[in-house]
């Protein structure tokens, strides 16, 4: 049972007041299928998403993103071939059951054959019987930094992907289409690099102690001082993991009794902070206002199952870039019904920040918002920053809650000061603090780089999903043998690509995902794109037939998923 002292703090940190099922009375006008009510309806023909821009001032820059409709003959191909894969796969299993074929995967012992079965549910399957076929296409070991460049160890295996051996050999300059190093820091020479290495020789590598104990460092707390500035909110604190700041954070904010609204693409972080916390789950469809909205009126009008008492509080679940899909959260629209059902929202910033807005604060900065407007900022040092761990920022009491009550604050070791000091040096850069405009030219070099990479793309027919301004470029590839073609075919050209697949997109929505960088030069771009183009023609991947499908149009689910019930 939550303590009633940390109950009160968190609602105290999040700026709490007395209400009913967690909202007031006062009306602001609102949000309906994404439009303030009382104004004309937009012209017809005009994209969904661009009329916003002119239907009450929500949105003070066009805002592009698109998600075009697959085609009937894939999506009827896409099922054929994951059909056909599953069928052999049982009939694997079944050989490696009599003993025909050599069983090379996690089973249970002898002695355990009449238990329930720990291997026996559909991921496993998968595994085993579809990833294994593709395993080459992940987890390729690199020794060098992860740049605009990248070397690979070459490896290669003689039982169809169960195991690798390594050759020796290393393939050296492939064009890095695939890290999150947005900003170009990830770099083994300049000032980041020597800064760090300074202070590796000062303080050493690790701090062997928490926070609350002998592991606070003036570097951290010079760090937390800057991420606050840089955010533009009262106070901050840094984590020395990225997934923990999401998992650990989002229990000692909710509990029983306290409602979560979920984006259905949320990252695994913010799912499991949510399941870990004992609130009750809700999911809206993705970036879908009309959605929200509903749940949000449902939850006021209803309150908790059963009881139908008031939500102790509400609280909504965004991102600010969505890794998969490479959209950017309306958070015009989310901040507006947030203050008008009074509940609270918690932004993950951790591929948005240092990658969105004229000086790379996020998007927050790209919609020209308050940044006071959202309750719970948290981003990563991971991406755009090239370094590890995360950070919350938002009001004072906020983070002086989460020093006593959060666990990655209280049991998690410090972040080693190197590190530390890769993330202020290189957020001084994009502040211009260091004196230079080469963190301004970085952020403005990405915008570039992303929408001349996405436009390239689409004019070559490929299916590209999410935002133009976003430097997530998902390209859709749909069909199982696909994954693996595309991924060797680019690595044969000197080209590293991520592909994605089933469980981290919907089974039939696989996908290469691309991931631009300023370091990445005209001429890399250039290169890459050529290389892109020819594997599409070779493998017949531009389904492209430029039939829109906005976000807002897209019909919803009305079904709602409670994860825990009072």
């Amino acid at each position: 049972m939550e303590r009633p002292e940390r109950a009160a703090g968190a609602a105290a940190a999040l700026g709490d007041k007395p209400r009913a099922n967690g909202c007031g009375g006062v009306n602001h006008g609102g949000l309906r299928n994404g439009y303030v009510r009382g104004l004309p309806a937009p012209d017809t023909q005009v994209c969904a998403i661009n009329h916003i821009v002119h239907n009450g001032g929500l949105y003070k820059r066009p805002f592009n993103e698109d998600f075009e409709e697959t085609p009937m003959l894939v999506a009827v191909l896409t099922y054929v071939g994951y059909g056909v894969l599953t069928l052999f796969g049982y009939l694997r299993d079944f050989m490696r059951q009599w003993k025909i074929e050599k069983c090379q995967n996690a089973t249970e012992r002898e002695e355990q054959k009449d238990f329930v079965p720990l291997y026996q549910d559909f991921e496993n399957f998968y595994n085993r019987n579809l990833y294994m076929r593709i395993r080459d296409s992940w987890n390729r070991p690199i020794c060098s930094v992860p740049g605009a460049k990248v070397d690979m160890m070459e490896r290669v295996s003689h039982d169809y992907n169960w195991t690798f051996t390594y050759t020796g050999r290393v393939i050296k300059d492939i064009i890095n289409m695939g890290s999150y190093n947005y900003l170009g820091f990830a770099q083994k020479a300049g000032p980041c690099q020597e800064a760090a290495a300074k202070v590796l020789s000062q303080y050493g590598a690790g701090v062997c102690s928490t926070r609350q104990e002998m592991g606070n460092l003036d570097k951290h707390e010079e760090l937390e001082k800057l991420v606050a500035r840089f955010l533009g909110v009262e106070s901050a604190m840094a984590y020395g993991m990225g997934f923990a700041t999401n998992s650990m954070n989002i229990p000692a904010l909710v509990g029983k009794g306290c409602l979560i609204l979920s984006d259905e693409l949320n990252h695994a972080s913010l799912v499991l902070g949510a399941r870990l916390s004992g609130a009750t789950i809700r999911i809206f469809k993705h970036n879908n206002m009309q959605s929200l909205e509903k749940l949000l009126k449902d939850a006021i009008v209803h309150g908790q199952p059963r009881t139908r008492r008031p939500w102790k509080k509400i609280l909504i679940l965004v991102e600010g870039i969505y890794s998969m899909e490479g959209s950017i959260v309306r958070l015009p629209e989310v901040i507006a019904l947030k203050k008008k059902y009074k509940s609270y929202l918690y932004l993950d910033e951790a591929h948005s920040i240092g990658a969105l807005g004229p000086t790379g604060r996020g998007v927050v900065e790209y919609f020209g918002l308050d940044p006071e407007d959202v309750d719970v900022m948290m981003g990563t040092f991971t991406k755009s920053f090239g370094a590890a761990g995360g950070y919350i920022g938002g009001k004072k009491e906020l983070i002086d809650y989460l020093r006593t009550y959060s666990h990655s604050a209280v049991y998690a070791t410090s972040m080693s000061p190197p590190v530390v000091e890769q993330i202020i040096t290189s957020m001084k850069c994009i502040m211009g603090e260091d004196g230079t405009t080469v963190g301004k030219a970085r952020v403005q070099q990405l915008a570039e780089n992303t929408r001349y990479f996405r436009r390239r793309l689409k004019e070559m027919g490929f299916i590209i999903y999410g935002n133009e301004d976003s430097p997530v470029v998902p390209l859709m590839l749909y069909m199982p043998a696909k994954i693996g073609a595309f991924g060797r075919e680019m690595l044969k050209r000197n080209i590293g690509v991520v592909v994605v697949g089933f469980p981290a997109t919907p089974i039939i929505e696989s996908r290469a995902r691309f991931c631009l960088s300023a370091a990445h030069t005209k001429e890399m771009l250039d290169t890459a794109l050529k290389e892109i183009n020819e594997v599409g023609d070779l493998l017949q991947l531009k389904y492209s037939r430029h039939r829109l499908v906005p976000l807002l149009d897209r019909p919803f689910d009305e079904t709602t998923y409670e994860e825990t019930e009072d």
